[in-house]
């Protein structure tokens, strides 16, 4: 298993989603990682990479984006029901559960 440090102390990947992206003739991809840390406690990671570098910072996603990777959540559980609601379109549009 592929361990991480995040601010909370070391975690393990357990799920992971790449996003191909391409803006003009710069190709990247935003990263959603599902960690675990040693307690137990689940974390989120979003990050984007270039030339296979995962980099921290602002990742931006367009709306159609957005589709995409509601998409590819229905392949990755462990991370779909991380995320929740956050991308449920039916909580969405009734302002929650």
């Amino acid at each position: 298993m592929t361990r991480t440090a995040t601010p909370w102390g070391p975690a393990t990947l357990v799920e992971q989603l790449r996003l191909p992206q391409q803006a003009g003739d710069k190709r990247f991809a935003s990263v959603v990682e599902l960690l675990e840390n040693d307690r137990g406690e689940r974390l989120v990671r979003f990050a984007y990479s270039t030339d296979g570098t995962t980099r921290r910072g602002p990742v931006t996603l367009r709306e159609r984006d957005v589709a995409r990777l509601r998409k590819e959540l229905t392949k990755k559980p462990a991370l779909a029901e991380a995320l929740g609601e956050a991308f449920d379109s039916d909580a969405l549009k009734s302002g929650g559960a």
